[in-house]
């Protein structure tokens, strides 16, 4: 498919709307889901090194 200007391409044929819209929900989901498994990442860490360190074992209630 060629377009002939970039109003053209976003509108790509009428569905522009929805290729867009799915465009940018997934590129969130996929930052959301990179920022979520940092913090888990870290937290896990932080949990790890407490428990070296001598710290509370929060697992024993």
């Amino acid at each position: 498919m060629q377009w002939g200007s970039a109003s053209e391409f976003f509108a790509m044929g009428g569905y522009g709307l929805y290729v867009w819209t799915s465009f940018v929900v997934t590129a969130l989901c996929m930052v959301w889901e990179v920022l979520a498994l940092w913090r888990r990442r870290a937290a896990a860490r932080a949990e790890h090194r407490a428990m070296l360190l001598g710290g509370t074992d929060e697992t024993a209630a």
